[in-house]
């Protein structure tokens, strides 16, 4: 049984993309966490709020790419 190459390929850019959509929501939230910590001089708690909202909605963003398919 063979498997075709551009399915693969088009699955691994699929993954590869909702991994870096992954990232960049979570590292969009960090760094507002750190800005709003420097500008309300909150040490590491918008930072740990916003870290974890973040990891959150990009759980949500891909568990909600995956189903569509």
């Amino acid at each position: 049984m063979k498997t075709d190459p551009r399915k693969n390929l088009n699955d691994y850019a699929r993954y590869s993309g909702m991994a870096i959509q992954m990232l960049a929501i979570i590292l969009l939230g960090v760094f507002a966490g750190y800005l709003l910590d420097k500008w309300l001089y909150t040490k590491p708690v918008m930072v740990v709020i916003l870290s974890l909202a973040s990891v959150g909605i990009s759980i949500y963003s891909i568990t909600k790419d995956l189903l569509r398919k």
